[in-house]
């Protein structure tokens, strides 16, 4: 499984030759537009936490090159449908779809959601995928909640994708807490550093999940990790 980062959010984990990416915002993020284009970028699957920009800046104009279906909420659903994107799978909070490479969960984030027109987003999530080649857990823009213990009743994951940045998400302590409550030790932080709101200390962070025997990845911009060569990484 291999997960390339775009910058922020934007990351892409490809299963079995599928493409699945994941908030795409590219364009307006400058750490990451002088690396990325995002009119090349390629996806076969669209999956989308929730409505705000920097989750969704690039959402329409792929969706709409690349064909890809979008995974997302009810209401994101119905506002790609104003935006002439029809290739769309609405679900919602504790909703289950096999997609037949991978399966998708959507689970509970607690944060907000608004579309770049004001317009409401619905309810932010998380995404657990589960797949024949490993599983992972994305949780969106969240706070750390007690939700995320059931996250392993429902999956023994490879790999892990938080926020780490504080401000609007989970800060690294709390991304520390829930890595033990989801029972996973390769972690991927994300939403850190574009922005002055969320500037961390990248070798403390790395330091403060290593102290409780979990490693901490911080790909660069356009880096691709293989996850199936990582500690842990049973199939």
């Amino acid at each position: 499984m291999n997960f390339t980062f775009y910058g922020h959010s934007c990351f892409s984990v490809e299963i079995k030759g599928t493409k699945l990416l994941f908030d795409p915002f590219i364009t307006p993020n400058e750490l990451a537009n002088k690396v990325v284009n995002a009119d090349t970028v390629e996806a076969d699957y669209i999956l989308v936490s929730h409505g705000h920009a920097d989750h969704t800046a690039d959402l329409v104009s792929i969706a709409k090159r690349t064909g890809a279906k979008v995974v997302c909420n009810y209401e994101i659903y119905e506002w790609l449908g104003k935006q002439g994107v029809t290739n769309v799978h609405p679900m919602n909070t504790g909703g289950k779809w096999n997609f037949g490479d991978f399966a998708v969960k959507m689970v509970v984030a607690q944060h907000s959601s608004g579309l770049p027109d004001g317009s409401y987003g619905g309810n932010p999530v998380g995404f657990i995928v589960t797949s024949e080649a490993g599983n992972f857990y994305y949780s969106g823009d969240t706070a750390l909640t007690l939700d995320m213990q059931l996250v392993p009743t429902w999956a023994e994951l490879n790999f892990a994708v938080l926020p780490i940045g504080s401000n609007f998400t989970m800060d690294v302590e709390d991304a520390v807490r829930c890595a033990a409550m989801i029972k996973c030790q390769q972690i991927i932080g994300v939403h850190y550093d574009t922005f002055g709101y969320i500037k961390i200390d990248q070798a403390a962070a790395k330091k403060a999940f290593a102290d409780t025997s979990c490693v901490l990845h911080l790909p660069k911009i356009g880096e691709t990790v293989d996850m199936k060569n990582q500690k842990g990484f049973t199939r």
